[in-house]
Formats: C-alpha cells, structure tokens, sequence
C-alpha cells in the first residue's frame, strides 16, 4: 500500500491544471468509470436524494462539473419533467457529452464552476436554479470555500444541493482501502487504457488531502446552506463515497 501524500503536494496548483488532465483523458473517461461497480447507481442515488416531487416537473436543475455527462444523465433519468442546465470546464469532456444523445430539456454550457455566472447569463440561463448536483467537483476547485459560494448563489430560496464526493480523512479504514484500491486497480487500469496515470495519481492525491466530512459540511454551512447532512453510498464506497446535502 502506497503512503498518504507527502506534505509537499500542492492541492491548489494541481487542481488549477486538472482541467487540462481531463481534456487528456476524456476520450476514455467512460470506459474507466465503467469498470468501476456501482460509479452510475451512486450518481443516480444522489440525485434522487435531491427530493424533487414530480419526476422534477417545472424544476430547473444545474449540474456542475458534469463531465462527459454521467452526472447529467442521472439527473435526466431521475426527473425526467426537468430542464437541466450542465457546466464544466474541461471543453473535451463537454464534447463528449455533448455526442451522445439527450432530450431538448438539456443544455451543455462550457465554464469553471467560479466563472459560470457570466457563461450561464450569455446562454440566457442565469437561473436561480431548484436544485444543484456537483459530483467530484468541490474537491477539485482550486479555491474550494469561492467555488462554494458560487454554487449556492446559483440555487433558489429553499432549493437542495447534493455535493457527491470523496470523503476519507476522517477513517485511517477508508483510506487505506482507498489507497490499495487506487495502487492496485485505478492507476493500472488508468495507464494500460491512456498510457498515462497523472490523472489517476491526481485522482489518489486529492482524495487523501480532501476536507473530512465535518470540514466539507461546514464549508457548505459557511457558504449558507442549511439542513446539511451526510448520507452514505453502498458497496466497496461506503465510507469512501458519500452524498453531502444541503439546502439554500
């Protein structure tokens, strides 16, 4: 089992570039994430943790940091009478997403979670929106408490957030299984697939030197949200993966 990150890994710096690892990798995004057991039934499971009645009927949805999508259609299979509104900042992820096929009700806009005020208001979509999924996104914003903020400033009076994120510092359990499974699968798989692992390394990394679930929820209260809680994923995730919710 690899070792915890040195403290000599700059978060910041390595997050400011990911977007570029991403444009990288996003051609075989999908085929990793595959073979990861249960990384679309936990997507869907945070949006359904959303609460939107109605299959979201009326509803506008936001989905930051949605990638090539995956995000996105958890959320359009979940409230299938919703508009969804996805952003990210990755442009080859986004044209990925942007090939396959979806409803009318979906739109793609291209901008990092802190600058998308401006990118939405020039679609004509500035909201404010009735719900807001950000899946492995917090962890990757270079200025988390700023990215935060944005979020919540795009969500109505009342409207719930789901944060879908990894979570270990607060078991030495879930971070060693982090780490075996990291060394033992995900950087494997991640080089034979791209023939470079710094993304996956990245991915490693930034997990370990992530907030604990106490310090992400107080970020979000901080941010002004309010009834924020934890609720966990099944599977080899649990205590790994969780679904962070809040509402405005």
């Amino acid at each position: 089992m690899r070792p915890r990150p040195r403290p000599g890994f700059d978060r910041t710096t390595a997050a400011a570039g990911v977007s570029a690892q991403f444009d990288q990798d996003a051609t075989s995004y999908d085929r990793l994430v595959g073979a990861n057991p249960g990384y679309h039934d936990h997507l869907r499971l945070s949006a359904r943790r959303l609460g939107l009645p109605d299959g979201g009927a009326g509803a506008v949805l936001l989905d930051v940091g949605c990638g090539t999508g995956l995000s996105t259609a958890a959320l359009v299979e979940t409230y299938p009478q919703a508009r969804v509104v996805a952003v990210d900042a990755s442009a080859e992820m986004l044209a990925r997403a942007r090939e396959k096929s979806w409803p009318d009700t979906v739109r793609f806009v291209h901008a990092r979670a802190e600058d998308m005020h401006a990118a939405l208001a020039a679609e004509g979509l500035e909201g404010p929106f009735d719900g807001l999924l950000a899946a492995y996104l917090v962890r990757n914003l270079p200025d988390r408490d700023a990215g935060v903020a944005v979020l919540v400033d795009h969500l109505a009076p009342g409207a719930p957030i789901a944060v879908h994120e990894y979570s270990v510092a607060d078991s030495a359990y879930a971070r060693g299984v982090w780490s075996a499974v990291c060394w033992a699968v995900i950087i494997p798989l991640g080089w034979r697939v791209t023939g470079d692992a710094a993304l996956y390394r990245y991915l490693w990394r930034s997990v370990l030197a992530f907030d604990g679930l106490g310090r992400l929820e107080q970020r979000l209260r901080d941010a002004g949200l309010r009834e924020v809680h934890t609720r966990p994923v099944d599977g080899w995730q649990r205590g790994i993966v969780h679904t962070v919710l809040g509402r405005r």
